[in-house]
C-alpha cells in the first residue's frame, strides 16, 4: 500500500514508518529537509512545506492513505508567537492534505490526522470518550478546528479518523524526554495538588494504533489513543521516581511558579483529563502497556 506521511522523521513517525515498512508498505515522508535523510528500501523522502501549499500536494494525491503527524511541539512557554506557529503548523497542514486529496486517483483513501485529548478541555475526575462535548480553552479550540480541517475530506469520499492522543511515553522525545533530567537529579515533584488526571500512552503502543486503523473498515471519526488506566499527576510522579529509582520527595511545584515559567502553557499542565479509549477497546485492540508502571519499567527500568 502507498502511504504518504507528515511529520514521519518527528518522535513517534520515525517509528511508525520503520513498522509500516517492514509490514511491506511504500512510504513516502514529507520533509522541509531533505538533504538530512538518505532514501531507504520501501522509504522515499519528499521535500516540501505542508503549511505552503506546493508540488508535494500533487505527488500525494498517487497514494492511497494520508498520516498527518505534523505539528509544531506544544512543550514550550506560549506567546502569541508560539501559539500562532502551533496552530498554523496543524491546521494549514491539515487543509492543505484535504485539498490535495480531492485529486487523488484511488478514490477508496483513507486519512488518518491527529488531534488531541485537549479537545475535552479540563474536566477534573469526569471519564471522558470519544462521545463527550469539546472544551473552549486554547487547545480545546484548536483541537476543534484541527479535526475539522480533516473532516472536510468526507465531501471528497474519503474515509477520515482522527487520533485524539494523549501524553505519549518516550525516551527519545516528549514530556517524558523533558521530565527525566530532574527526575533523574531527584528533583521530581508533582505539579499543583497534583490530583490532576494524566492520561498517557505508550509511544509503542499508539504506533501500533496507527497500524490497526489501517485495517479497521469500519471505523471512522475520532478515537482516543490512551491507555486504559488514566492516573494522576501525583501518581505518575511517583511511579517514574520508582521506575528510575530516584527519590520524589521534593515538595509540588506551586500553580502560580509553573505559570510563571510556562505562561499558558502552564495551566494546562495543573489540569487534566481522564480520557478512556472506548472505541479501541470496543474494536478489539489489545494494550502492550495498559498500566502506567510496566510502561515506565519498558522505558526507563
Amino acid at each position: 500500500m502507498k502511504i504518504f506521511m507528515t511529520g514521519g522523521t518527528g518522535f513517534v513517525g520515525a517509528t511508525l514508518t520503520r513498522k509500516l515498512v517492514e509490514q511491506g508498505h511504500q512510504v513516502t515522508v514529507l520533509t522541509r529537509k531533505i538533504k538530512d535523510f538518505t532514501p531507504e528500501k520501501r522509504v522515499s523522502f519528499l521535500e516540501g512545506d505542508p503549511t505552503i501549499e506546493g508540488a508535494w500536494q500533487e505527488h500525494l494525491s498517487t497514494h492511497k492513505v494520508v498520516i498527518n503527524l505534523a505539528g509544531a511541539s506544544i512543550f514550550k512557554r506560549w506567546t502569541k508567537e508560539s501559539k500562532a506557529i502551533i496552530r498554523d503548523s496543524r491546521i494549514l497542514t491539515t487543509k492543505n492534505i484535504v485539498s490535495a486529496m480531492k485529486n487523488c486517483k484511488d478514490k477508496d483513501t483513507t486519512l488518518i490526522s491527529s488531534s488531541a485529548i485537549g479537545y475535552y478541555g479540563p474536566h477534573g475526575d469526569e471519564e471522558l470518550d470519544e462521545n463527550c462535548a469539546p472544551g473552549d480553552d486554547f487547545i480545546a479550540s484548536l483541537c476543534k478546528d484541527w479535526e475539522a480541517a480533516a473532516m472536510e475530506a468526507l465531501h471528497y469520499g474519503v474515509r477520515v479518523m482522527i487520533c485524539r492522543i494523549g501524553i505519549v511515553l518516550g525516551t527519545r522525545g516528549g514530556a517524558l524526554g523533558q521530565m527525566l533530567p530532574l527526575f533523574k537529579i531527584g528533583l521530581g515533584s508533582p505539579l499543583g495538588t497534583g490530583e490532576q488526571r494524566l492520561s498517557w500512552i505508550h509511544e509503542q503502543d499508539l504506533v501500533s494504533i496507527y497500524l490497526f486503523l489501517l485495517d479497521q473498515e469500519n471505523l471512522q471519526g475520532p478515537v482516543n489513543c490512551t491507555a486504559p488506566d488514566p492516573v494522576t499527576n501525583r501518581e505518575f510522579t511517583k511511579a517514574l521516581g520508582k521506575a528510575i529509582k530516584r527519590p520524589t520527595f521534593m515538595p509540588a511545584v506551586p500553580g502560580f511558579i509553573l505559570k510563571i515559567i510556562k505562561g499558558e502553557f502552564g495551566d494546562v499542565l495543573l489540569k487534566g483529563q481522564r480520557v478512556v479509549p472506548k472505541k479501541l477497546l470496543n474494536a478489539g485492540f489489545v494494550f502492550q502497556f495498559s498500566r502506567l508502571n510496566d510502561a515506565l519499567q519498558d522505558l526507563v527500568g
